[in-house]
């Protein structure tokens, strides 16, 4: 899952501007409500949850509803404080395991339930359903003293009350507006004191997701770096062990060819095209390793194209099947182009396998290009520093996708790669 970072404010925005205190006050008037009702639900999720764990799959569902709405109330939170002040941050986003399998689901769920950034925003919605309270309480202490301000034009008799505290009738406008007014000064400091708890539990996730960005961007540029080293590495190596050897051989044949021409002509002829021969095998593996590090039929024709050309091209039949709405970007198709190539040479070089399948989706709004490589060999492959799985797996950390490996011994194997487009 990807995430839209917003724009950095130039400088902290005010948190206790008119507008916002107001906005304040009738937040938490609403959270005095919802949030009681949230935190009423997540105890009957965990009680009944851990009750029922006698009878596993019950117990399981609700604790695992637990954590999903505890994740739901805490992104609530988060979108409301950033709603109201406008602290610039990215919207909570959920942890993802690298793991596969229901093993990767029950981590995932772990990780979720121990994110920092979730609990500071469930802490910051106990506080503030508390403050609702005293803001409800203060709202109707204040409409009662506003009302005992007048008791002289309507009880003429008696001695009105304020928070049970009789009060002279002769006082009782001074009492109640004085009253009043401090209810509605203390309600502006709960609103203020609101801002403050923002600040302190719910604007540092902002800080902690810009440092993680930062560690992201941090990995993907030395996962870059080290796609590059891979891939003029085995430039080096292709050109070492084929192109040149091959041009060495067919400057030596010519050579002969030079010496023999005058002495022996047929033989000369028979070296000028066996030169030759290696001359148009050179110029072939050329065009491979050419298209090794460009294809430009990628950009001419896109990647549904490129694969079918590759596919044509394998030792093993290939199903393919890709199904892109749109063009999903050079950078992520290049990668996934890549990708796909190299599991098919792999699996056409070392696995022994008899077929493979290449699948291949992008979403329709453009936010990530999937793809599945899988093939019916005996499996065993595994990532070697250098080697072409290793700089498949840096090409796409680079661009900040994700790629995963599965190849027990006996087969099958499977390589899925998924990478942003916007990269």
């Amino acid at each position: 899952m990807t995430s839209t970072t917003a724009p950095l404010p130039t400088a902290p925005p005010r948190v206790n501007t008119p507008l916002r205190l107001l906005g304040a006050v009738a937040h938490l008037a609403f959270l005095s409500v919802y949030g009681v009702a949230v935190f009423i639900l997540l105890g009957a999720l965990v009680g009944f949850g851990i009750g029922g764990l006698v009878f596993l799959g019950i117990g399981a569902l609700l604790l695992l509803a637990f954590v999903y709405v505890l994740y739901g109330a805490a992104f609530l939170e988060t979108a409301r404080v950033e709603g109201l002040y406008g602290f610039g941050m990215p919207m909570l986003r959920a942890r993802r395991s690298p793991k596969p399998g229901f093993v990767g689901f029950l981590h995932t769920l772990w990780l979720q339930f121990i994110d920092g950034a979730m609990w500071r925003a469930i802490a910051h919605l106990a506080l503030a359903t508390v403050l609702g309270w005293i803001v409800i309480s203060l709202a109707a202490l204040a409409a009662g003293a506003g009302t005992i301000a007048f008791a002289p034009l309507y009880a003429p008799e008696g001695l009105p009350e304020i928070a049970d505290v009789d009060v002279a009738l002769e006082w009782a406008p001074v009492a109640g507006a004085g009253v009043a007014i401090l209810c509605l000064a203390l309600i502006a400091g709960v609103a203020m004191l609101h801002g403050v708890l923002a600040r302190v539990l719910i604007a540092p996730i902002r800080e902690a997701q810009l440092a993680a960005q930062a560690r992201d961007a941090a990995v993907q540029r030395h996962e870059a770096i080290r796609a590059s080293d891979v891939e003029r590495t085995r430039i080096e190596r292709d050109l070492h062990d084929g192109v040149q050897p091959r041009l060495v051989s067919v400057g030596m044949t010519l050579g002969l060819a030079q010496h023999k021409i005058d002495t022996d002509p047929e033989a000369a002829k028979q070296l000028v095209a066996e030169a030759h021969t290696s001359t148009k095998a050179a110029i072939t593996e050329l065009r491979q390793l050419a298209r090794g590090i460009h294809a430009s039929v990628l950009d001419d024709r896109g990647l549904d194209a490129a694969l079918s050309a590759v596919a044509s091209r394998s030792h093993i039949p290939v199903a393919l099947d890709v199904q892109m709405p749109h063009r999903a970007g050079r950078d992520a198709e290049a990668a996934v182009y890549f990708a796909i190539a190299e599991s098919l040479t792999n699996a056409a070089k070392h696995s022994r396998a008899t077929k493979a399948r290449v699948t291949v989706r992008g979403r329709a709004d453009g936010g990530v290009l999937w793809a599945r490589v899988e093939d019916n060999g005996v499996g065993g492959a595994r990532v070697i520093p250098g080697g072409g799985l290793d700089g498949v797996q840096n090409r796409i950390a680079a661009l900040g996708g994700t790629s995963r490996l599965d190849s027990p011994a006996g087969g099958p194997t499977s390589l899925e790669v998924s990478v942003p487009c916007a990269s």
